[in-house]
């Protein structure tokens, strides 16, 4: 009787893959489907290509199918697109049609289903947060605004390394304390707050929390439940802990943060525009209706993740390149010295005289990109692209980390060598004015971070070069820069320990 089960299971089987590969094959007449891998049924191609759709797997696949393929991952459409000209038509040309953004169960829990910015589909609610987030967070005015603030906390972060006797010996892992800049860098930007040490424990539960929602957002764990959702109910365990970590930070984000500004601007209103800090603004949108408590509270979110740990990410890469080259450290230091003189501190103003100090800043972001694959993007409708149908609904990955790592556009670009800023490709930004390099995106869609981002690296890294000469940890001749990929993320597998030497200027 068993055995008679399993030739009909067997059977079944055998006939739903020729049923599967004759819709394949009828789907194929009716559209034209970009290239990749076979799929099978219920499965796609998730079982041939695993769970890590990481920025260097997926360029392998590009130079196997071509510049857009296409993955059925499960029930899911992923197409994947791999050269300057397709990146152009989805950030720009077809910029309106490709502007959406997929989501997940995991990410329709973080964003309470799109109720924030980056996530949300393109539409009239992604142009009022856009609109909404841009005047207290992504203006010059903002920068000029915060610049001291920045250049204060950089100063405090040498002032700490000085005085931690391990520094200069042994090592410290400068990760810590940098983060710690980050956090008080935006905090002052949002609510007017910093933190004091690394122990304060307000500072200690955010980062935790915060912390814990990357970890379960960028995990590849619950892609089974998300590409096949006959198994989400395998994933109850995991989203339960999403909604706790969900709740718990929006209520800190609330208790400790938005009330207690309320408070504030009830008792002693603010009254010059030039002095509101960025929570200020987007409750005065909230009093006017145009948003509601939970929009304001999933823009926090939303700062919290792609504001603080992504431009930490690049300060990291960008330090552990410096000490694995230190004849570019080297050179930045003497360009420092040269042009500011020797003892005098960096500020953001001074970051657009100093080229090599671009320079390395843009080989930091072209090689260690932070955020490889971009933000993915959705066509709503069926749609074409690079002369393929391209299915309603399907997650669009850009993988900007191949389009700036790409030996057929890039001269040795395996090399760490912030030179090539300066000398073939000295025309070439980070805004996206070139479709081989967009760390930051570009077009609708783009991170309005840059304008943060770019001025925040300048100030740090320069004020540690100035200060410091930065080595491997004893008997160690590099560090260890080995990737560690989520979802869509970028960062060092082990935070690095540094010995930062201080000058004597």
């Amino acid at each position: 009787m068993d055995l008679v089960l399993l030739e009909k299971a067997l059977l079944g089987l055998f006939a739903a893959i020729v049923v599967a590969i004759a819709v394949s094959k009828l789907r194929g007449k009716r559209f034209r489907l970009p290239p990749g891998p076979l799929p099978v049924p219920v499965f796609g191609n998730w079982l041939q290509v695993g769970d890590d759709l990481n920025h260097r797997n997926l360029s392998a696949l590009a130079r196997r199918f071509g510049d857009i393929l296409l993955l059925r991952m499960g029930q899911r459409n992923l197409v994947v697109v791999s050269s300057p000209a397709v990146a152009r038509d989805v950030l720009h040309t077809q910029g309106v049609e490709f502007g959406s953004r997929t989501r997940n169960v995991v990410f329709d829990i973080f964003t309470g289903k799109g109720q924030d910015m980056v996530f949300t589909v393109y539409g009239e609610h992604w142009r009022k947060m856009r609109r909404i987030m841009t005047v207290p967070f992504f203006t010059n005015k903002v920068v000029q605004q915060y610049r001291t603030g920045w250049e204060d906390e950089a100063a405090r972060v040498v002032a700490d390394v000085k005085a931690d006797p391990k520094a200069a010996t042994e090592g410290i892992v400068l990760r810590r304390r940098l983060q710690l800049m980050m956090y008080n860098n935006m905090y002052r930007i949002m609510f007017d707050r910093r933190f004091e040490s690394e122990e304060d424990p307000l500072f200690l539960r955010l980062k935790a929390l915060n912390g814990e929602r990357s970890r379960l957002a960028q995990s590849f764990e619950y892609n089974y439940g998300d590409f096949i959702p006959l198994l989400r109910p395998f994933l109850r365990g995991y989203l339960k802990i999403c909604k706790e970590v969900k709740e718990r930070r929006l209520q800190l984000f609330k208790d400790y943060f938005l009330e207690e500004r309320k408070k504030l601007a009830s008792t002693k209103p603010v009254d010059n525009a030039g002095l509101k800090c960025a929570i200020d603004h987007i409750l005065d949108a909230e009093k006017k209706g145009e948003i509601n408590e939970d929009n304001v509270l999933y823009i926090v979110e939303n700062i919290n993740v792609a504001a603080i740990e992504t431009t930490l990410w690049s300060i990291e890469w960008g330090i552990a390149e410096l000490v694995n080259h230190p004849d570019v450290q080297q050179k930045l230091r003497n360009e420092l010295d040269t042009v500011l003189g020797p003892g005098v501190a960096v500020t953001e103003p001074d970051t657009q005289k100093l080229p090599y100090l671009q320079a390395v800043i843009k080989e930091t972001l072209r090689l260690r990109m932070a955020i490889p694959l971009l933000v993915p993007h959705m066509n709503l409708h069926d749609a074409k692209l690079g002369g393929f149908d391209i299915p309603a609904e399907s997650k669009i990955l850009v993988n900007a980390w191949w389009l700036a790592n790409n030996p057929d556009h890039w001269k040795k670009p395996e090399e760490f060598r912030p030179e090539r800023f300066l000398e073939e490709e000295a025309k070439v930004e980070a805004n996206g004015n070139d479709f081989r390099y967009l760390p930051f995106g570009v077009g609708r869609r783009s991170c309005p971070g840059i304008i943060l981002a770019l001025p925040i690296l300048g100030i740090t890294i320069g004020r540690l070069v100035q200060n410091f000469e930065l080595l491997p940890p004893p008997g160690q001749k590099k560090l260890d820069t080995s990737e560690k990929g989520g979802q869509f993320s970028l960062h060092i597998l082990k935070h690095s320990t540094i010995v930062a030497k201080p000058r004597m200027i």
